[in-house]
């Protein structure tokens, strides 16, 4: 299967999984080592930063 590249940049990704308390996993395992769950919840708070900074431009 082939790798897709990541939207996210790094720095991002990092201060989300800090901010969600699974940065230690990424630290130890990588990426690859953190649950779908966490993923999804990472994932989940990336949009909700995105859709909070449209609307702050909106206004």
């Amino acid at each position: 299967m082939a790798k897709r590249k990541g939207t996210m940049s790094p720095g991002f990704k990092e201060e989300l999984a800090k901010e969600l308390g699974f940065y230690d996993t990424v630290q130890r395992e990588g990426w690859g080592g953190i649950r779908s769950k966490d993923a999804g919840n990472m994932v989940k708070k990336a949009l909700e930063l995105a859709e909070q900074r449209l609307n702050q431009s909106k206004n």
